[in-house]
């Protein structure tokens, strides 16, 4: 968006913990020009008991939903001195981001105080570079993908509920000796802490401004395989019926898949979900749509997903051709099952330049098509054949798993 006018310009004030009569005074003096104000109820309510003098300002409560709201609000109001009222630093899980990518950053200026995620670092002396911040949703299930030995989490709650959710996530995931830390209303007179372990973790009167932070630490019958973000979990690890990429396969594929942060991938046919979530799993701001008719199977993928930390990943209970008119454009897509010479095309020609596809073929039928595809669009074809060790009479041998043919390909202009 193109620079506008001193008044079309979008102000996004960080309020420090001990509320806005502690704002510094190039801040106060941007909320006390302001003609609309607008800010969620807590601090709506604060405005009103503020000794900052804000004569004619309109107070607006943040839509919902907010994204389209939040349009609708700004270009109802055009050519009015905008003020967006948001807890410490706007930037960190705040309306920051969201202000940005709908508005620009030629119109939207960030006036940060000090996070609740820097307070919470201060108050246990965690460098910034020795742990991770994580923002939960109603479950807490972005707990789980970030567990592995001696993490440092820093937790932000979407509830009272998100600590005791926290600690059930932390204790399926074997992690139940973690040391949790409650900390609430930081910044303030009120300050409190609260230590405890996950698996015991017992706190009824949570309040309402909590962060916890989190030391993992597995408990000893942890299963390592989980730990690591490294294709290839067991399979195992999925609740399946038999329609699941197998392990060394689906590490094969998302080798050629190349997952990188932020993108989208179609998991075509996804039986059990398991190229979608390890996609899902190499980074918590990937997302993939997982397409799948069959009901039952759609909903073991949402469970899988859940349980095993990816929280990015979307289920479509459809065909894959009625789903296709649907999705969002993708950066990769992967066709496990069900591949035909159309869903081959449309899937091409939906890939963005440097778009990358794979697809698994186990019958000479399905092979056939891929052989006809590398050759209207190049790639590399690879049979992939797995062995496995097994019993053979008092001995022992290699027992061969049906071979499977995987085509790979990187869209060009």
């Amino acid at each position: 968006m193109t620079d506008g006018s001193a008044d079309d310009r979008i102000d996004v004030v960080g309020v420090p913990a001990r509320g806005l009569s502690t704002l510094d005074p190039a801040s106060r003096s941007i909320v006390a020009r302001a003609r609309v104000i607008v800010a969620g109820s807590r601090l709506l309510a604060e405005v009103t008991r503020s000794a900052i003098a804000i004569p004619d300002a309109e107070l607006v409560a943040l839509p919902s939903p907010l994204r389209a709201g939040l349009v609708e609000l700004v270009e109802g109001r055009s050519g009015q001195q905008m003020v967006l009222l948001a807890s410490g630093d706007p930037l960190v899980a705040g309306i920051g981001r969201t202000a940005i990518e709908l508005f620009g950053t030629d119109r939207v200026r960030i006036h940060p105080a000090v996070s609740s995620v820097a307070l919470a670092r201060a108050r246990l002396g965690w460098p910034a570079e020795t742990c991770e911040s994580v923002r939960v949703s109603r479950g807490a299930y972005e707990v789980v993908a970030q567990c592995r030995p001696d993490a440092r989490l820093v937790v932000l709650s979407w509830d009272r509920d998100s600590p005791a959710e926290i600690a059930a996530r932390l204790t399926e995931a074997g992690f139940g000796s973690s040391r949790m830390i409650m900390l609430s209303d930081l910044g303030t007179d009120q300050e409190t802490r609260l230590d405890g372990r996950a698996g015991t973790w017992d706190c009824a009167d949570v309040p309402a401004l909590e962060l916890v932070c989190v030391e993992c630490l597995p408990d000893r019958d942890g299963d390592p395989a989980l730990w690591s973000t490294a294709p290839g979990l067991p399979d195992d690890a999925f609740d399946h019926d038999g329609q699941l990429t197998k392990r060394y396969l689906r590490a094969a594929a998302l080798t050629r898949l190349r997952p990188v942060p932020g993108e989208l991938l179609w998991d075509l046919g996804a039986g059990a979900g398991s190229v979608g979530i390890e996609w899902c799993r190499q980074d918590p701001r990937n997302r993939a749509v997982a397409v799948e008719r069959d009901p039952e199977r759609a909903a073991r993928i949402t469970n899988n997903a859940r349980r095993l930390g990816a929280i990015g990943i979307q289920v479509v209970t459809d065909s894959i051709d009625a789903a296709l008119d649907t999705l969002t454009r993708p950066d990769a897509v992967f066709v496990g099952g069900g591949v035909t010479a159309g869903i081959i095309d449309r899937a091409m020609a939906a890939l963005p330049h440097n778009g990358r596809l794979v697809a698994h073929a186990v019958t000479v039928e399905s092979e056939s098509l891929l052989l006809a595809a590398s050759r209207r669009y190049g790639g590399d074809l690879s049979r992939i054949g797995i062995e496995a060790l097994e019993p053979l009479g008092s001995y022992l041998g290699w027992k061969p798993a049906r071979s499977v043919t995987q085509w790979a390909v990187t869209k060009r202009a």
